[in-house]
């Protein structure tokens, strides 16, 4: 008999997955799917094959679960960027603004992808290059955003924003994030960045903290060619991509982004409203 093959990420040292995974496995089983773990869903059952995560693509699932909360789906998000693969992301962190789906409704919403019965929210990213003398020394896809900012040195740095190869903006700042619409959310929000609903065709350019009252966080074409010169930093600054891999950087250094080649599909039963997410997760227009 034929068996869909489904990958499962984990997010490590969650109590609910010591029940939920081999329960998860045999059910997967007795309904056609064929489950291979990363390494962190293997500590908790040995029914099921053990993939190390960043090999899984390899294994070509036709679904991705992911066990966790926003961040292990930004990490899941990283590692199949160039596949496509559906992800059914259930939350079991504590803001979950990414992971819808709860866990409650985690085998409705499996019974439903079995069926072809679902919704699936694409979600484009974000490409990024870091040049340092002339060469790409690394190059990233990020669903939320990436980041310049400080280490832990209280000293702002100097940047230069270029948009389609001219002069946006240079002011001095604690960082800068160049961020998705799906990333409004995240660290952008925090900066004062604007919301946007995710199908927006936009990238966002906030700036940390800027030393002058008139540098405001900018919105540009979703096909725009951004670039961040690093004109003046102190001692530790970084790359952060999604908030989870981190690059020291050097004066002069360039980080070049455009919207990414590559989607996320985000599956879920049914249509969820944005807004009604923004209510309830970030009790958004409650006085």
């Amino acid at each position: 008999m034929f068996m869909r093959r489904v990958a499962i990420v984990s997010k490590p040292q969650k109590e609910e997955l010591t029940a939920l995974l081999p329960e998860l496995v045999l059910w997967m089983k007795a309904h056609g799917l064929d489950p291979v773990l990363d390494r962190v869903s293997g500590g908790y059952t040995d029914t099921a094959p053990i993939v190390e995560r960043h090999l899984l693509p390899e294994q070509d699932p036709e679904l991705v679960i992911v066990l966790g909360g926003d961040g292990t789906l930004l990490a899941a998000a990283r590692v199949f960027a160039k596949t496509g693969t559906p992800i059914l992301s259930v939350n079991l962190g504590s803001l979950g603004f990414l992971t819808e789906v709860r866990l409650a409704d985690l085998y409705s919403t499996l019974e439903g992808w079995c069926r072809d019965c679902f919704v699936a929210d694409p979600r484009f990213m974000l490409h990024s290059e870091l040049w340092r003398e002339g060469n790409m020394v690394a190059e990233h896809e990020a669903l939320n955003d990436v980041v310049v900012s400080k280490g832990t040195i209280a000293r702002m740095g100097d940047f230069r924003v270029m948009l389609d190869g001219r002069v946006a903006a240079a002011f001095r700042a604690d960082g800068i994030i160049i961020a998705t619409p799906t990333g409004s959310t995240a660290y952008s929000l925090a900066a004062n960045g604007p919301i946007l609903v995710p199908d927006v065709d936009a990238l966002i350019v906030t700036p940390v903290c800027p030393h002058l009252l008139t540098i405001r966080p900018m919105v540009v074409r979703g096909d725009a060619r951004l670039s961040v010169s690093i004109e003046g930093v102190p001692g530790q600054t970084f790359l952060t991509v999604d908030g989870q891999e981190a690059i020291p950087l050097r004066v002069e250094d360039e980080l070049r982004c455009r919207r990414s080649d590559h989607s996320v599909k985000l599956l879920r039963l049914g249509a969820t409203g944005f807004f009604d997410v923004l209510r309830s997760k970030l009790k958004w227009g409650e006085r």
